[in-house]
């Protein structure tokens, strides 16, 4: 031993503290100093001996008690444990002929908690008894003695008597099972639940009855019922007075053979909304002879009078039918009826028929002729709507064509030698294309000047009432042809604003305009026409020229007329040339002036300025040879 203590070289100690779950555990050294094997017993036999008679009280003091275990009741132990068992018991049936005796099978419930028990019978549907919750929980009577069932007295395969009736215990579930193998009680093998012999016989198929040769009218009531053939059809009336196609749906109730039309509204069709067309009722196909004569009207027809009723096979579509006297096309049908045809008759394809017919081109409404009385367009706006509106018209032409007026000189086209010397001024009014003529006066002609045609829009005769159109500025030009109304003028010469605005829009006109702007302005030099050049001078003052010119000739001068202008001038203070209309027909009346005659009449309106005031100097001009 020294020797070797001599040679050793390792004096390792092996690890004996260690951490197990943050807690410092000591462990015995497993090898010796350097590695070297310990003894299994380092104890001799005799201390062996000692430590095996020693006693551990002496070391370690009399041993403690454990403490007693917690107390649970058992309503907290069984909470929820219930066992369960599968029985049945019999029944007498004494009133009845097709049982004698019922099984009836419940489920018998033990609970552990209180050792009460509770039998339930599972609802069946339509059985006709009382099922359900058969006896309600309560610790059951055992004997006369006042014992009560416990779960030891329970088992597989015995009798138990509760209230007189004997229960038989066939099967448990796997929980009773188990907890009653736990307690020691050795279970009986499970046995097969009984069955009632009533319930069996009625899950059997029912008896096949054979159908008797004749038709059986209930067996096709309680096949089709709800069954109904359903078909869309036309009644074709338009060769009629007033007639029309109208749509019909008819319905063929598979269950009694009966058939029924529908009428089919429409929004706005101007019909009342009776459903029906005909009611429902069994429809004859062929009457017998002497049935011809049958008030159908009155009387039911019964199968005496009818040899053969309408079936589904005559119901077919793309085939007229004629019922109650009215042929319906039938052109459709439902997919439930083609099914059934597929089945019952083997018709597989029923072809859906167009029958819609195509709307006639829309009529264009004419418009009736012309009577020459205010604008085409403005007359044919009764013939389009039922309260008429006034034409549009083009503002933004009128905004800017505001006072544009373009002045012709022309003479009519007439065979009549009176009419060689006559001339006309055409105004043309840019803003609306509208045309006014005037005649000047002419001495000693006996043609009465003046206004020959109003404001107004000319047609060119070449246009209709439908598409008109009218005479533009590009017409009017020195050699033209206007037709106005039947009478032809021809353009002789113009103005110089006119020649202006032919150049500015030289793009518009034809050539042959053009060339006669060139010749008008070479005869510039000649006589021109006797317009003011002023493009915003009111063509009225020609009128108002004319009229006056026309009193001069028909009256002698008034020889008053100084008196008359001083008579004027002393109401116009203002040296206006106008005065009230008041005190006009006031002065008027003190110097006799024929204020009634018509003339008269039309030179006062021409010469009135707003709604109160009077321009006498135009007035007075009537009354006097001289210029005013």
């Amino acid at each position: 031993s020294l020797g070797k203590l001599f040679n050793k070289t390792a004096f390792h100690r092996s690890q004996t503290l260690g951490y197990r779950n943050g807690y410092a555990v000591v462990q015995p050294p497993t090898v010796g100093i350097g590695g070297d094997r310990l003894p299994v017993n380092q104890l001799s036999p005799a201390e062996l001996d000692e430590l095996a008679s020693k006693a551990p009280a002496l070391t370690y003091g009399q041993p403690k008690q454990a403490p007693p275990a917690e107390f649970i009741p058992a309503h907290v132990a069984f909470d929820k444990k219930v066992l369960k068992f599968d029985a049945y018991f019999q029944e007498d049936v004494p009133m009845s002929t097709e049982e004698h005796y019922r099984i009836r099978q419940v489920n018998i419930y033990y609970y552990l908690e209180d050792d009460s028990m509770s039998v339930m019978e599972p609802v069946v549907e339509n059985s006709g008894i009382p099922q359900g919750k058969l006896i309600k929980r309560h610790r059951l009577a055992k004997n006369d003695q006042g014992d009560h069932y416990h779960w030891k007295d329970l088992n597989r395969g015995i009798n138990i008597t509760i209230y007189g009736k004997t229960f038989r215990l066939v099967d448990c579930d796997r929980f009773t099972q188990v907890f009653l193998e736990s307690q020691g009680i050795e279970l009986n093998p499970p046995e097969r639940m009984a069955l009632d012999p009533y319930t069996e016989l009625r899950k059997q198929p029912l008896r096949k009855y054979v159908t008797p040769s004749d038709f059986d009218h209930l067996k096709q009531f309680l096949t089709f019922d709800k069954q109904v053939l359903r078909f869309y059809a036309i009644w074709d009336d338009t060769d009629s007075m007033f007639g029309e196609c109208r749509n019909y749906i008819i319905h063929y109730y598979l269950m009694d053979d009966t058939v029924e039309i529908r009428e089919v509204h429409e929004r706005n069709d101007g019909r009342d909304p009776f459903p029906l067309l005909m009611n429902r009722q069994r429809m004859p196909k062929v009457l017998v002879e002497n049935a011809k004569n049958f008030p159908h009207c009155v009387l039911e027809i019964s199968d005496q009078e009818v040899l053969e009723w309408y079936t589904a096979k005559d119901f077919i579509v793309g085939k007229p039918l004629t019922i109650l006297g009215r042929t319906f096309f039938i052109y459709d049908c439902d997919p439930f009826t083609r099914q059934y045809y597929k089945e019952k008759f083997g018709i597989s394809d029923l072809p859906r028929i167009d029958v819609s017919k195509k709307e006639p081109p829309p009529v264009k409404p004419e418009l009736p002729p012309y009577n020459g009385y205010g604008q085409i367009e403005d007359s044919a706006q009764n013939c389009f709507v039922l309260i008429p509106k006034a034409p549009k018209k083009d503002v933004m032409k009128m905004l800017m064509d505001n006072g544009k007026v373009l002045r012709y000189l022309a003479a009519l086209d007439s065979p009549n030698p009176e009419d060689k010397d006559r001339r006309f001024i055409f105004s043309y009014f840019l803003a609306n294309d509208m045309i006014t003529i005037f005649e000047p006066p002419v001495r000693n002609s006996g043609i009465i000047a003046g206004k020959y045609l109003g404001r107004t829009k000319v047609l060119k005769p070449s246009s209709s009432v439908e598409n008109p159109i009218y005479y533009g500025p590009t017409d009017f030009f020195i050699g033209a042809v206007i037709e106005v109304f039947g009478r032809r003028f021809v353009i002789l010469d113009t103005d110089d604003y006119v020649l202006k605005y032919m150049e500015s829009n030289a793009a518009q006109y034809s050539p042959e305009a053009l060339l006669s702007i060139q010749n008008c302005a070479q005869k510039h030099e000649a006589p021109a026409l006797e317009l003011e050049n002023k493009q915003t001078e009111d063509p009225g003052e020609q009128e108002l020229e004319a009229l006056i010119d026309t009193i001069r000739k028909q009256r002698e001068p008034h020889p008053c007329k100084d008196n008359i202008r001083e008579a004027f001038q002393s109401y116009d203070q203002d040296a206006s040339g106008y005065v009230d209309k008041e005190m006009f027909f006031k002065v008027c009346d003190s110097l006799n002036l024929p204020v009634d005659d018509s003339l008269i009449k039309e030179l006062i309106r021409m010469c009135s300025h707003g709604e109160d005031k009077i321009n006498y100097y135009n007035f007075l001009r009537a009354f006097s040879n001289g210029p005013g």
